[in-house]
């Protein structure tokens, strides 16, 4: 699904993308820092985060949420655990939520990095298809909506810029 497309009414998946002018292991170093991913959510629910970069399925961080930024469900601020479910160095990352909700959604976020000339093509996914049935009745989807996803890849070209700037 390109950028300009919508998900169809009964979609489960969504799939954004932007072109950001820095190589693959650039841009895969914010997205698997922790601090990386709150430095660019837009959705503004992530606080802050404690952990080591991941390098491995598996691996988990703690990152603390508001969900009073999305307004939307009077759950306030909450921990959660990413638990990283695809992790390929420079081309893929993706993660599910461990949390307050249990047993967990299973609602998975992630990222494709593609090399293209003079950057890399970024492809911010969501899917909510392995959604647990019993909480389909009560949540609606998708919680992070697309212009979230798309505002974090604007926000991951500039965080990508910056920390060039500065290492140099």
């Amino acid at each position: 699904m390109s950028s300009a497309e919508s998900p169809t009414p009964d979609a489960e998946r969504i799939e954004v993308s932007r072109f950001v002018p820095a190589p693959p292991p650039e841009v895969f170093a914010v997205l698997r820092d922790p601090q990386g991913h709150v430095d660019i959510d837009a959705s503004g629910m992530l606080m802050d985060a404690e952990g080591e970069p991941v390098s491995a399925v598996g691996d988990r961080f703690l990152v603390h949420m508001d969900r009073e930024a999305l307004g939307d469900f009077p759950m306030g601020q909450y921990d959660v655990e990413v638990v990283i479910t695809a992790f390929e160095p420079d081309r893929e990352i993706a993660w599910t939520i461990e949390g307050t909700v249990k047993p967990p959604l299973r609602h998975v976020y992630g990222y494709r990095l593609e090399e293209v000339e003079g950057g890399t093509r970024v492809t911010s996914y969501y899917d909510w298809s392995d959604l647990r049935e019993d909480y389909r009745a009560f949540l609606s989807f998708p919680i992070v909506p697309e212009s979230a996803l798309k505002g974090t890849l604007g926000i991951l070209d500039r965080t990508v810029r910056r920390r060039r700037t500065r290492s140099a």
